[in-house]
């Protein structure tokens, strides 16, 4: 679990620096403990000023940029049946983080839905296991290949790639 924690973290780091980037002068809230947040699939606050103050969901992925595909959580916990963060979360955008080449896609999560669900069975399913102390438990998601997704709803997706430090000389 710890590695996941790991990824976790880096991967709303990396989410609120591209945040941040784009507006420099907004506030982030961290609502990822914060029950009345956590059943709504909403991670961050993302506070502009003069805008709406939109609802973020974070999700660190280790592994997809190297198949080219977002893992869309469509069941969160199969052994308890419960739904995945992509089918539920309330919040505005999916902050999409390939945390091993620190590339970050921000996904219009209402658009990105909308234009899955209809097309859902024509991507394959994948499981991942996670361990919590002495137990696992099955995620199930689907493998969306990023050019479908981004010829499906261009308009949805940004996507930003992190500046690699300058050396000092």
């Amino acid at each position: 679990m710890r590695g996941v924690m790991g990824a976790a973290d880096r991967a709303v780091s990396l989410a609120r620096e591209v945040m941040l980037r784009q507006a420099p002068d907004s506030l982030i809230h961290d609502v990822s403990s914060d029950p009345r947040f956590q059943h709504r699939g909403v991670d961050l606050l993302w506070e502009r000023p003069g805008q709406k103050v939109l609802g973020v969901e974070v999700k660190g992925d280790r592994q997809g940029f190297r198949r080219k595909s977002y893992f869309f959580e469509l069941i969160s916990n199969a052994e308890k049946d419960s739904p995945g963060c992509f089918l539920y979360s309330i919040a505005d955008l999916l902050v999409y983080v390939f945390v091993d080449v620190q590339q970050v896609h921000v996904l219009e999560l209402k658009a990105v839905r909308d234009w899955f669900v209809p097309r859902a069975k024509q991507y394959p399913l994948k499981t991942t296991k996670t361990r919590t102390g002495a137990h696992f438990y099955t995620t199930v998601g689907a493998i969306v290949p990023f050019r479908e997704l981004h010829e499906g709803v261009p308009a949805a997706v940004q996507i930003h790639k992190r500046e690699a430090p300058v050396s000092a000389r």
